[in-house]
């Protein structure tokens, strides 16, 4: 199968493009810059030069592929809410190249979007137009390319996808600690955060690709729910800082546009998942990995 991967050279995308190649199918991918054209092309990848606002460039990529693996997405969180609308205008345009098609599109989204507080399930949805969750964007999308006959799924990944080379939320919670002097966590830190290593969020995007059903919700999610403070437990002790709690009211001035994330409360089963697609995590879990897989070099 000829696979078009956006989001080619990131931490996730580098990931799925691997384990595709190791299965033995063609990949083209989304390249920003020459620099990452080169680096596809060193990978085996065909590099297709544009970006998530070029949408005449996505579909004419996707139009020319088997299936699509929608793994980019605009992390600058300074300007949140605009890149979820980009979102969206990417996914439809990838949904609107294979509509009325059985080519399969998967589009990522965050277990994030969903209720807080409780166990969600792949069965859940975000509620429709929340203005407090501009990232449900890329749902909301993928429902209108199922609606228009794409032949589409939705994987959500946990807040923390995990392993070596991570510049995601644990990268962020370690920059802060060092900035403050201290490893911290909101109230009693109960909180719970899913996670996934990134080699098995690979393996699932594939399986979704190869196997999934159209209108599937999928949870790339190995560990059902961490506890925030054990999170910050474990970068102190990496870092050799002081532990402490710090109130609702004290978190913005600590955690600064982060302390949405640091409240995150939800944890998420992938038991449907599992059931469906036969998928297995093998990696390493969420704690063992900040220990071991070099998160505190530099």
């Amino acid at each position: 199968m000829h696979v078009f991967v956006t989001g080619a050279t990131g931490f996730v995308g580098t990931a799925v493009v691997r384990d595709l190649l190791g299965a033995g199918h063609r990949v083209s991918g989304l390249a920003r810059s020459d620099e990452a054209a080169a680096s596809l092309a060193r990978a085996g990848v065909t590099p297709i030069r544009g970006d998530l606002r070029d949408t005449a460039g996505l579909a004419a990529a996707a139009a020319a592929a088997d299936g699509v693996i929608h793994a980019g997405f605009i992390h600058d969180f300074t300007d949140y809410v605009a890149n979820c609308e980009i979102d969206r205008a990417a996914v439809r345009a990838l949904g609107a190249a294979l509509a009325g098609s059985d080519r399969p599109l998967i589009v990522t989204s965050g277990i994030g979007v969903l209720p807080q507080g409780r166990l969600s399930t792949e069965d859940d949805a975000p509620r429709a137009g929340s203005g407090g969750l501009p990232r449900v964007a890329s749902e909301e999308a993928a429902a209108e390319a199922l609606a228009g006959g794409a032949r589409v799924m939705v994987l959500r990944l946990p807040p923390s996808v995990h392993g070596a080379g991570d510049h995601g939320f644990v990268p962020i919670l370690i920059d802060i600690a060092r900035r403050t002097g201290v490893s911290a966590w909101i109230g009693e830190g109960a909180n719970l955060w899913p996670a996934v290593h990134r080699g098995d969020a690979a393996r699932l995007y594939r399986l979704a690709l190869e196997a999934g059903q159209a209108g599937a919700r999928y949870h790339a999610v190995a560990e059902q729910g961490i506890a925030f403070r054990e999170v910050a437990t474990v970068i102190g002790q990496g870092l050799g800082l002081p532990l402490r709690s710090v109130t609702p009211e004290e978190a913005p001035a600590h955690f600064t546009w982060f302390t949405h994330f640091a409240a995150m409360d939800v944890p998420a089963s992938a038991t449907l998942t599992r059931e469906s697609l036969g998928w297995v995590p093998t990696g390493p879990g969420l704690l063992d990995d900040i220990r071991t897989a070099g998160y505190f070099v530099g």
